[in-house]
């Protein structure tokens, strides 16, 4: 069984007991979180499409951890006007495992 959900405006094709990143979300390490942003549902031959979401289905997820990403460098220029300025980002994410999806 998979499922497609919604989380941090990305959308993400997760089964039980997948890992995965996602935008951070609030919750302490090892506690579950319930997602109930679920697009489609499939088991074999078996697939439901929500319109947007399929009513009643949700995917539940335990929190492994919080961290930052990679660093992305950010420079900016303008040629001949002395104009030079130099930035960085990590962006933080949530790691989690999904523990069951259910429709």
């Amino acid at each position: 069984m998979y499922a497609i959900i919604k989380t941090g405006g990305k959308q993400y094709r997760v089964r039980a007991g997948a890992k995965l990143r996602v935008e951070k979300l609030v919750g302490d390490i090892g506690s579950e979180l319930s997602i109930d942003q679920v697009l489609l549902v499939g088991a074999g031959e078996d697939i439901k499409v929500g319109t947007p979401l399929v009513a009643g289905a949700s995917v539940k997820a335990k929190v492994l951890a919080h961290g930052l990403g990679e660093k992305v460098k950010i420079f900016k220029m303008r040629r001949r006007k002395h104009y030079m300025k130099h930035q960085g980002h990590r962006q933080g994410y949530t790691e989690i495992e999904i523990m069951d999806i259910s429709a």
